[in-house]
């Protein structure tokens, strides 16, 4: 009977076994900003109605059957165990609040949840710093799903400001036409397919070693450490506005992915420059995190819960090694040349299966050596990376949580060996863009 039990046990996928493991414990941290004080907001009250019923895993605690498999099993939840509400002396200025809300930003990223009770946690902080008038951090680990399904569900908890009726609404991705059938089509086509092959070699048998052999130079954001994951760490946000984004993307005729992450790679170079004169000309690589999902935007939670949607809950990532452009004399001095070479390289990457192959040997390895063995490897490919990278789509309308009108959105990673990471998240108030 007891086993009959286990066997109703929903089992952990391999990726969320490979991030809550005795070498990984990842988390996803999201911070939601609002412009009005929420000493009003019904938290309890929001969480049991509409934060738990989302998905079973936010009421589950993973447990090891007899067979040594990892499953979910629910339990029931004491929401005051999730719940923080930090105190902060009173009567400082908004600029003071800066600070220890960064501190206790800080602090909670190191913390580890305790494996007793489900996997998350929400802090509440009702100050008023520079950016928000009141924040809250949710803190939830990787093992309950990715970005695009821990997002997906934060957002599927907010309804627009303007018009709470109304759903959220996401940018649409535009697909390109396709050629007529002709000559010139095929000789277009074979030749993709020839540098699609040597792409696809060349990007997993760098990926291998990546994994295995090769580390990358040591530099002020990759200085080597195998305890970098036990680190005090700080959390940042930058905003950029989406019309000077999109001003780059026609300029250069490139996507906004790519005007987006050339930005990010040229802040880093500077700051690396800035740092240490050397390295300018190190070599240095970001591990990009890919949805393997074949979707255009957020779906709604039913649909992600359905096994046959394409876009189902889990962790559906698979990682890419990208190569930082290195400064020189010409992209020093001209940004969107920068940018503009962070677009071929992106474009290489395209025209390869070399992420296909990686998933498959991560597959391959998991069922032969163990997920022990697999969450070893990534760790290994994070330590020899310099930076970690991933983004998000936002809403194009201003976002509420029971009519409390939200300020920003971004969110980040936590508890892996990598020193830098960097998470651009697409919002819309003002038109800006956050990461």
């Amino acid at each position: 009977m007891e086993h009959q039990k286990e066997e109703q046990l929903e089992p952990v996928s391999p990726v969320g076994q490979y991030f809550n493991s005795s070498v990984l414990c990842i988390y996803i941290i999201g911070v939601l900003e609002f412009e009005v004080p929420i000493d009003d907001l019904q938290t309890y009250a929001l969480l049991k109605d509409v934060f738990l019923p989302i998905n079973p895993r936010f009421s589950s605690i993973m447990v090891q059957d007899k067979d040594g498999e990892k499953r979910w099993k629910q339990v029931d939840v004491n929401l005051t165990d999730h719940v923080n509400i930090p105190t902060f002396p009173e009567g400082k200025t908004a600029e003071s609040y800066d600070k220890y809300f960064h501190d206790y930003l800080s602090s909670i990223a190191m913390e580890q949840l305790p494996q007793s009770r489900p996997l998350w946690d929400i802090h509440i902080i009702n100050y008023l710093t520079s950016d928000a008038s009141s924040t809250i951090i949710f803190k939830l680990h990787h093992a309950l799903g990715d970005g695009y399904s821990l997002m997906g569900a934060l957002l599927s908890c907010l309804q627009r400001a303007d018009d709470p009726s109304l759903p959220l609404s996401f940018p649409s991705l535009k697909q390109s036409k396709q050629e007529p059938s002709s000559t010139k089509s095929f000789c277009r086509k074979f030749s993709w397919m020839c540098s699609s092959a040597f792409n696809t070699v060349s990007d997993f048998g760098w990926s291998v070693l990546k994994s295995s052999i090769i580390s990358d130079d040591k530099t002020p954001i990759r200085f080597g450490d195998e305890g970098a994951d036990y680190q005090p760490i700080s959390i940042s946000s930058m905003t950029f506005s989406i019309d000077h984004i999109r001003d780059i993307k026609s300029r250069l005729g490139v996507t906004i992915n790519d005007v987006v992450t050339g930005i990010v790679f040229y802040g880093t170079r500077l700051y690396m420059q800035d740092m240490d004169s050397k390295s300018k000309t190190a070599h240095s690589t970001a591990l990009v995190l890919l949805n393997t999902r074949n979707v255009e935007g957020y779906q709604s939670i039913n649909d992600m819960l359905n096994t046959k949607a394409t876009g189902p809950w889990g962790n559906r990532i698979t990682f890419l090694h990208v190569p930082i452009p290195k400064l020189n004399e010409t992209r020093t001095t001209n940004p969107l040349e920068f940018i503009w070479d962070t677009h071929n390289i992106i474009k290489r990457k395209k025209q390869s299966l070399g992420v296909v192959l990686t998933g498959t040997l991560l597959k391959i390895e998991g069922k032969l050596r163990g997920q022990e063995a697999v969450a070893k490897r990534i760790r290994g490919t994070l330590t020899k990376s310099s930076a970690v990278i991933s983004n998000l789509a936002g809403p194009i309308q201003q976002m509420a949580l029971a009519n409390h009108p939200v300020k920003g959105l971004y969110f980040t990673l936590a508890g892996g060996p990598e020193v830098c990471i960097l998470n651009p998240f697409h919002f819309s108030i003002n038109h800006q863009f956050n990461m």
